[in-house]
C-alpha cells in the first residue's frame, strides 16, 4: 500500500472517531437538557437530573479520552501486538 493510501485511511478513521464523539456529545446535551426540563417542570424542589447527567458524563469523558488523548495510538499498538503474536504462531 502506498503512503498516501495509508495516510488517507488513517485520516478517515480519525475523522470518523471525531464525528462519532461529536454525535455522542450532541445526544448528551439534548437528552440532558430534556431531563432538566422534565425535572424542572415536574418536581423543581427535588433535583435528580444531575445523576444521569453525571453517569453519562463519565462515559462521555472516556469517549473523549479515547478520541483526543491518543486512543488511536493505543489501538494501533494493540493491533500490532496481536499481529506479531499471530505471526509467531505460524
Amino acid at each position: 500500500m502506498t503512503d498516501d493510501v495509508e495516510l488517507r485511511r488513517l485520516a478517515t478513521r480519525r475523522a470518523d472517531m471525531k464525528l462519532g464523539f461529536r454525535s455522542h456529545l450532541l445526544a448528551y446535551a439534548i437528552v440532558n437538557a430534556g431531563l432538566f426540563l422534565i425535572n424542572f417542570l415536574t418536581s423543581p424542589g427535588h433535583w435528580w437530573f444531575y445523576w444521569p447527567m453525571m453517569g453519562w458524563g463519565i462515559g462521555l469523558a472516556a469517549h473523549a479520552a479515547v478520541v483526543y488523548l491518543d486512543g488511536e495510538g493505543v489501538r494501533d499498538r494493540l493491533i500490532e501486538a496481536e499481529l506479531e503474536k499471530l505471526r509467531q504462531k505460524r
